[in-house]
């Protein structure tokens, strides 16, 4: 690949100064002693390929996804391009190693299971709920391989980028490669991809016994994939912590979750962190349940979505809990740098900083389109409003 590159945001910025407080700042959150909330961004290649003025070669997600060159060329670019122009609370400027993922975004876990992904201009690929019509289909052939389908050409693309890397630089850095098929993303929204939210949420109330057996294969399958993938990649003692995503639940009541989706939840954390505080990714408005989730399944780091009530979500979770939040995606791509500003102060003034457990980003995944101006206009207020004492209480 070529390595002729866009002329960038943050040319002559110190990039040492600032690594050098960035990790001074992470240092101290870890030990408890914050004195600034830290402040990072949700970017994937998702906000580069839809961004014209980022991905000047105009790569589009078809070729992206079933081209592995040119995944691999892409998220290069697309790092560099993130690390020279986004302020954040993350290492910036050019890295030691380069570090990217064979990337399916989120139909994976549905075309595992067999729906079939959708190529939409100006968009992500996504998939239809192909079990619609008679949802035990999908269980016809058995627990689908680990490695089988979009995961046996996941392993292929995995292997293609090892050979790369091994014998390629990239702006005269070495290129870590890392593989698929470790993560999902939850198993009511993997019932809602493949069957469709209507099916799932009337037949927790009309057929449980009949749903429980779906999420019962479903999890099964899941959880045989990613011991399959982690074992095989040598990732089985991974902790960071251990985290989950679940985004559909947000369209239940928290009994509703506690009876039909809280057993899976359980048996993902049991089997690969039993005990262990776990973190859970949850976008839209799933705050009700944050409570039993971290009374039932020790969850301790919740990264949030919109809409929330920072105020009372600190006061209805422990001082041990960590929150990533901010301003809405929507908002940060369509709001004036003045008007980021005060949603920002407003966010740090609510309360939810009381007790230093914070992380400042936006809700949820960065927009494409949104401007430069404006994630930086969050960045400086969060460095201004955002300050604490020593002991981790907001000034």
């Amino acid at each position: 690949m070529t390595n002729d590159v866009p002329t960038d945001r943050l040319a002559g910025f110190d990039f040492a100064a600032h690594n050098a407080e960035v990790a001074e700042l992470w240092d101290a959150y870890y030990d408890h002693r914050p004195y600034r909330v830290p402040i990072i961004l949700g970017i994937n290649s998702r906000f580069f390929v839809l961004n014209p003025d980022a991905n000047t070669e105009a790569v589009d997600f078809k070729s992206y996804s079933t081209d592995p060159d040119c995944m691999f060329d892409t998220q290069l670019r697309s790092s560099r391009w993130n690390r020279l122009n986004l302020l954040q609370d993350s290492e910036l400027g050019l890295p030691e190693r380069w570090a990217i993922r064979v990337d399916f975004q989120n139909y994976y876990d549905a075309v595992w299971f067999g729906c079939t992904v959708r190529y939409l201009d100006g968009q992500v690929p996504d998939t239809r709920p192909e079990f619609a019509d008679h949802p035990e289909r999908v269980m016809e052939n058995g627990l689908p391989d680990p490695f089988g389908g979009i995961f046996s050409r996941g392993l292929d693309y995995f292997e293609q980028f090892q050979a790369r890397a091994a014998n390629e630089e990239y702006l005269g850095r070495p290129i870590d490669a890392f593989p698929p098929g470790c993560v999902c993303d939850g198993i009511m929204t993997i019932a809602c991809n493949l069957f469709g939210p209507e099916f799932v949420c009337t037949a927790m109330a009309a057929e449980p016994e009949r749903l429980h057996v779906l999420f019962d294969f479903i999890t099964e399958a899941i959880i045989a994939r990613m011991r399959a993938w982690r074992e095989k990649m040598d990732l089985s003692n991974y902790r960071d912590p251990f985290g989950i995503g679940d985004d559909s639940i947000a369209l239940i009541s928290t009994r509703m979750y506690q009876e039909h989706v809280l057993p899976y939840h359980r048996r993902l954390y049991d089997f690969f962190a039993p005990g262990e505080p776990h973190a859970i990714h949850l976008c839209g408005d799933a705050t009700h349940h944050f409570p039993i989730l971290e009374q039932e399944l020790n969850v301790k780091s919740f990264d949030t979505g919109f809409p929330v009530d920072f105020a009372t979500l600190r006061e209805n979770l422990g001082d041990d809990v960590t929150i990533y939040g901010g301003p809405r995606t929507e908002f940060l791509k369509d709001a004036t740098p003045a008007e980021i500003t005060a949603e920002t102060r407003r966010i740090l003034g609510s309360g939810i900083l009381d007790t230093g457990r914070f992380v400042l980003r936006e809700a949820n995944n960065m927009a494409p389109g949104t401007p430069i101006e404006n994630i930086e206009a969050m960045y400086y207020a969060g460095r201004r409003y955002g300050v604490l004492t020593k002991t981790g209480e907001r000034c």
